[in-house]
């Protein structure tokens, strides 16, 4: 059956003050174009799109055994309608315990729950010298291990260090398979990076975190990824990245996408989670280990539109950044867009953007407690 939603409609060519129709799809948009949201009407954007996640509602993809259906739940409630979930450094049993569950995911998405596009390994295949919050259990990357986990589950993206024996080789592999390469929890230098993307390589994770820093000599990844890159992720929760270093990033990077490298304590009280096989405490608004290192987010992708429009990102701009450019990254053409034939991948806000619908594929989604 049909459904309406009248608001301040985010199209691809703009605004649109009017109504949006749609069962799983999006079957018309009718209204008056606008240049702006029209104060005291809700917005009504395009799905958030998260494809960076390890958690959510106390569950860690890491755990298999449906883990990943209260993640895929609980960033739904916050306004994120696909993700994409992400694995940690982990033993090769332990990886194709959780991809093995994410794949049922992916297979049926479970009511009430974001659709699983399928899986960014994230590690094992970095460096051992720059874990940040990763366990001890780098490797070097093998088409054989790549092949057995790719059968559970459809990698779509992979973080690598570049700087690592054999994985200039490996990211042209990754490319012919179709999945995307991305540079992370790497120490390697700005030549390194050129080389990777070069090779293949199309973006990078967590931008600024756990790589090779800019220095005006030594450039490292971060100069790499700024001078180069047209895709990477940043983790917008304030604590990660300093605004200065989004704002440069947004002026040096055409199509940088957010995410929220969320752990098991999003949507939680604080107190203690686990991360793969760490300990981590949720507290202050961020999750760290014993040692204070940060150890992803407790981020969720409403909260992050707010905090990019909260330093001065306009909001039709930081709605390309939580959707749309994840989108085009993915190569998936029918979501982060409103407009005809598009999945019905819906959030609509307040004018304070605070969430009041989400829906998946058209399915009306339970909102998460604020």
């Amino acid at each position: 059956m049909s459904e309406r939603i009248s608001g301040c409609i985010l199209t691809p060519q703009g605004w649109v003050l009017g109504t949006l129709s749609f069962d799983e799809r999006i079957t018309a948009i009718d209204g008056t174009p606008v240049p702006a949201p029209r104060d005291g009407e809700p917005v009504v954007l395009p799905g958030f799109i998260d494809v960076h996640v390890h958690g959510g509602g106390g569950a860690d993809v890491m755990d298999g055994n449906g883990a990943i259906d209260t993640v895929a739940r609980l960033h739904a409630g916050h306004g994120t309608t696909s993700l994409l979930a992400t694995t940690m450094t982990a033993p090769r049993e332990d990886i194709e315990h959780a991809l093995a569950d994410v794949g049922r995911a992916m297979r049926e998405r479970p009511a009430g729950a974001a659709r699983v596009l399928g899986v960014h390994l994230e590690g094992p295949f970095i460096n051992p010298g720059k874990l940040g919050a990763q366990p001890g259990f780098a490797r070097v990357g093998t088409i054989e291990e790549l092949r057995t986990l790719h059968e559970l589950a459809r990698i779509r993206v992979l973080t690598l260090a570049p700087e690592v024996a054999g994985h200039l080789d490996f990211i042209r592999h990754l490319k012919i398979a179709g999945i995307l390469p991305q540079i992370g929890h790497s120490t390697g230098t700005y030549e390194d990076g050129v080389a990777a993307l070069e090779a293949g390589a199309c973006g990078f994770t967590h931008l600024f975190n756990a790589m090779s820093e800019l220095h005006h000599r030594k450039p490292g990844m971060v100069g790499a990824a700024l001078a180069h890159a047209e895709f990477a992720e940043v983790i917008p929760d304030l604590l990660h990245v300093h605004p200065g270093a989004i704002r440069t990033a947004r002026r040096a990077i055409p199509k940088l996408f957010c995410v929220t490298d969320s752990t098991a304590g999003a949507g939680m009280p604080d107190g203690t989670y686990h991360l793969g096989s760490h300990t981590v405490t949720k507290c202050l608004g961020g999750v760290r280990l014993a040692d204070g290192t940060l150890a992803g987010s407790v981020l969720t992708m409403d909260q992050a539109l707010r905090n990019l429009v909260s330093i001065g990102i306009p909001l039709h701009e930081a709605v390309r950044h939580v959707s749309t450019n994840a989108a085009d990254y993915l190569g998936e053409r029918t979501r982060g867009r409103l407009q005809l034939g598009a999945h019905a991948d819906i959030v609509v806000m307040s004018p304070d953007l605070q969430l009041t619908h989400t829906f998946v594929e058209g399915e009306a989604i339970e909102l998460a407690d604020a």
